[in-house]
């Protein structure tokens, strides 16, 4: 079969895809399948060969290539299918004017920057609704994730970036990074659409000076810059400053979904493991439970939310091959649950373990009058400070936007730190707890701190000490966008993503990352999500 012959079938399978989805869009349907949109009536599928739970990057991988293998595959997702217009005439709320799209059933939202000049102005009352971002709050951490049909493709800053191989290495040394890097690293960034901006539109756009400013004050301190691609359109996004495309990143759209231009699981792979007609999505269904059967067969249990979150219905589904893709949070919950209360006893010990923020810290800093950062700011970040290969003190930060629509002078970054800390997850009194600490958060704050003193040295610049709450906290440390590990690959799991101690369960999502990847890591769970599918497809199941 030729690339070309190939490729014209994928577009086809994604134009199904997206019919699918705009069906049920339209019509309102938690059941979404090539079905309804050919029928206008949902599919009835309560047992299928194989269930996927979860659909962000592995859920989505692993839904895809059942599909296109043949296996009728069910996806279950606890969020809403985000496709249909509110009476703005938009899918998301914009991050300056959010509404109860915004947050996952809360009453106010919470945003990373929560205060600015120390005043209470960013954040906003809302009513409780099945909102796209949450906020999963723990003793010492709090997680944000994706709530809906694409999980958290819809709410990042689509930054996708390859690990440093002798990195990736490192955290996988069971793994063949040759093939990893020859193979299924390409294979995920071509189905994300992972894309670059281009450099002279970078240098000569008012919708970057905050990004050339940072880049100007790293160079200050002999530091290095690095571009990093996105899955952002930037074609669409030069549209979008030239007036020609409606705005979305250049209109300050993010945190809480991009209504243009961002190539989301739900456009990517959703799409085309939908137009296969052997994958179908119920959405707002969290899975709470999973137990196998004597026949060696799992059957999950499921509440079924409405709009409120009230619980309307509890299901139970049927099948043979179950693939786990909620995410670290999800999936390790769902199995640490399950291994405590017996319904899957055989689970390993290393289930629950190895969980790391990814070394996440958010700062800003304060710069001179004279280097502003601009009014308009794009939402996609496109270039990060890479000191990773200081071995004495490593970090990749990020430039971050902060889009007010007014000159603030501030300077906001994400550092990615390799901070070495793990927790381990526990199931005490009905829940799961995270057992992470600050002391452990302040190794991360320790080794930002150090890079960003030499920054401001260099450039006679201090922090910022408005923009984390009213008590002048300079470094965010008690939340992270990048939660990884709790069922880490090798460990929890064979090395291919196998559940240890219960045959045909699969983990395809964060949980298999060590805690920590020097990056931002969806194009790692993609990849490797690839990996086990290829493995997985060819050897265990069926022909």
């Amino acid at each position: 079969m030729t690339a070309k012959l190939m490729q014209r079938q994928l577009t086809r399978r994604q134009i199904l895809g997206m019919a699918a989805l705009q069906t049920a869009a339209t019509l309102g349907f938690t059941r979404i399948g090539l079905q309804s949109a050919r029928s206008a009536e949902p599919d009835a599928v309560e047992s299928a060969p194989a269930i996927v739970v979860g659909s962000g990057y592995g859920g989505a991988v692993a839904a895809l290539r059942l599909g296109q293998a043949g296996i009728r595959t069910l996806v279950l997702e606890m969020g809403r299918l985000w496709n249909t217009r509110g009476a703005d005439g938009k899918v998301f709320c914009s991050t300056s004017a959010p509404d109860r799209r915004s947050m996952w059933f809360r009453t106010r939202t919470e945003a990373p920057v929560s205060t600015f000049l120390w005043l209470d102005v960013v954040n906003r009352d809302i009513s409780p609704y099945p909102g796209v971002l949450d906020r999963v709050r723990y003793d010492a951490m709090s997680v944000y994730v994706g709530r809906g049909v694409g999980g958290g493709s819809l709410v990042n800053g689509g930054m996708a970036v390859t690990p440093l191989q002798s990195y990736f290495a490192e955290q996988f040394p069971a793994v063949d990074t040759a093939e990893m890097y020859g193979t299924y690293f390409p294979r995920a960034r071509s189905m994300l659409g992972v894309n670059t901006i281009d450099p002279a539109w970078f240098e000569s756009t008012e919708w970057y000076r905050f990004t050339r400013i940072s880049r100007k004050h790293a160079q200050n301190t002999g530091l290095k810059t690095t571009f990093v691609p996105n899955v952002y359109d930037f074609g669409h996004m030069q549209r979008e400053a030239a007036g020609t495309a409606t705005r979305s990143a250049l209109a300050g759209e993010v945190i809480y979904g991009n209504n243009h231009g961002k190539r989301s699981l739900d456009k990517t792979y959703l799409a085309s493991a939908l137009g296969t007609g052997n994958v179908t999505i119920h959405t707002l269904e969290k899975v709470t439970g999973i137990r196998r059967e004597t026949d060696g067969s799992y059957v999950l249990t499921a509440d079924r939310i409405d709009d409120t979150g009230a619980v309307v219905e509890r299901k139970e589904y049927g099948c043979a091959y179950l693939f786990l893709g909620g995410g670290s949070l999800g999936t390790t919950e769902l199995l640490v649950r399950a291994r405590e209360t017996g319904t899957l006893p055989a689970l390993d010990r290393n289930v629950g373990t190895g969980w790391g923020t990814n070394g996440n810290v958010m700062l800003g800093r304060a710069n001179h009058l004279w280097d502003t950062v601009g009014a308009n700011q794009s939402t996609m970040p496109v270039m990060g400070i890479d000191d990773w290969a200081n071995t004495a003190n490593p970090v990749f930060a990020e430039i971050a936007p902060l889009p007010t629509g007014l000159e603030h002078w501030v300077s906001l970054y994400l550092a990615i730190t390799k901070n070495p800390e793990r927790a381990s997850f526990s199931y005490t009194n009905g829940s799961v707890k995270l057992g992470w600490t600050a002391g452990q958060s302040a190794v991360s704050v320790g080794m930002a701190k150090k890079l960003f003193d030499r920054i401001n040295s260099a450039n006679a610049t201090i922090y910022r000490y408005d923009l984390f709450g009213a008590a002048g906290k300079v470094f965010a440390d008690d939340f992270t966008y990048h939660p990884l590990g709790g069922c880490v690959l090798g460990k929890a799991t064979d090395d291919y993503g196998r559940v240890k101690g219960y045959s045909k369960m699969y983990v395809t999502d964060g949980s298999l990352v060590p805690g920590s990847i020097g990056v931002n890591p969806f194009v790692t769970i993609t990849a490797l999500a690839e990996r086990t599918m290829a493995r997985v497809l060819a050897e265990d199941t069926a022909p």
